[in-house]
Order: structure tokens, then C-alpha cells, then sequence
């Protein structure tokens, strides 16, 4: 299988998650704030969790099933972006470590993830979702062309508890349409 693909933007480089990522990651999401927005990830969240996230990630990957890490020269590691399989269509996730927003580095990686998906797939379509309290996450997908299709039910762990889940779908027409105004 072929190396997974790097992609670079303007500000960010989105690789492959390390190893050596555990601290940072371990730093990033051991805050309620992040791990709140989030629907797998526990809080408190420790080192030895990282370290356990990164030993599952698999060597192989598709365009349905790869995670990005989202990085910035400076800063290093900031946050994820990734896609995963839900039921038949591929859904998009993304977390940001607190510091960082606010500074349009989610909108920034979440649209190259999504162009390069489009670009690999010949999949018109994708899901996602947000808590309904998440403005933040909501307004970027927006940006992106997302349309709302529903409310649903996810788990939250940080919260331990089900939480209403605005869900999304973007069309490749809709995206390509949302670009020309980014």
C-alpha cells in the first residue's frame, strides 16, 4: 500500500499521526473545553490514552478511513482532521487544541481534506455533524457548504451522556460552490 499522502496548504502541513504526537495530543485534549465538542473522546484524557489512539491507528488507509494530523511550522501539532465510515457514507471529524481558534486553521484543513476526498473519490457526497451547542464548528461547516439534514442523538464521553447532534451532508457541487466564496 502506498504511503498515506501529505497535504500541504497554505499555512498547515496535514500528515500522518506519530508516535511521538502522544504528548501534544495528550496536552491538546486533556481540556473539557475541546473534549466537550467531541462524541469519542473521554476527559480527563492522559498520555497512555494517546499512546493507545495512536498504536490503533492502522498502517493501511482509504480514502473512507484516514486521519490527518494537522500541523502548523511553528506551532507544531495543533489538532486532527479525518475521515471514517458511517454506515454507507464516509463522515468527517475535526478537533482543534483551544489555542488555536478562532484563527481559520479548521476551516483551512477541513476544506483541504474534503477537496482532496472529492479529488481521490468519485463519492458526491459526505456527513458529518456537530453538537448543538458548537457555533464554532457548525459556522465552518456552513463556510464549507454543509447543509443541516436532522437532529439526532450522539454519545458524548467527556460528558457521559447523549447529547442532540446537528446532523450534515456536503455535496461536491455545494463545496465547489462554497470555495469560490472562501
Amino acid at each position: 500500500m502506498a504511503e498515506q499522502p501529505e497535504i500541504v496548504t497554505q499555512r498547515l502541513i496535514l500528515r500522518r499521526p506519530r508516535l511521538r504526537d502522544a504528548p501534544r495530543i495528550a496536552s491538546l485534549l486533556n481540556n473539557f473545553e475541546v473534549t466537550k465538542n467531541l462524541a469519542r473522546v473521554p476527559y480527563p484524557y492522559t498520555i497512555n490514552m494517546a499512546v493507545d489512539w495512536l498504536m490503533r491507528q492502522k498502517k493501511e488507509w482509504s480514502p473512507d478511513s484516514i486521519t490527518f494530523a494537522i500541523c502548523e511550522p511553528r506551532h507544531g501539532l495543533m489538532g486532527f482532521c479525518g475521515m471514517h465510515k458511517e454506515g454507507p457514507d464516509a463522515e468527517i471529524g475535526y478537533w482543534l487544541g483551544q489555542p488555536y481558534w478562532g484563527k481559520g486553521y479548521m476551516t483551512e484543513a477541513t476544506a483541504a481534506v474534503i477537496d482532496w476526498y472529492f479529488s481521490t473519490t468519485g463519492t458526491d457526497r459526505l456527513v458529518s455533524g456537530v453538537f448543538h451547542f458548537n457555533a464554532a464548528s457548525l459556522a465552518i461547516q456552513n463556510k464549507l457548504g454543509f447543509v443541516r439534514t436532522g437532529i439526532g442523538k450522539r454519545i458524548c464521553l467527556a460528558q457521559n451522556t447523549d447529547i442532540d447532534h446537528i446532523e450534515t451532508e456536503l455535496t461536491r457541487d455545494a463545496f465547489e460552490k462554497a470555495l469560490e466564496t472562501l
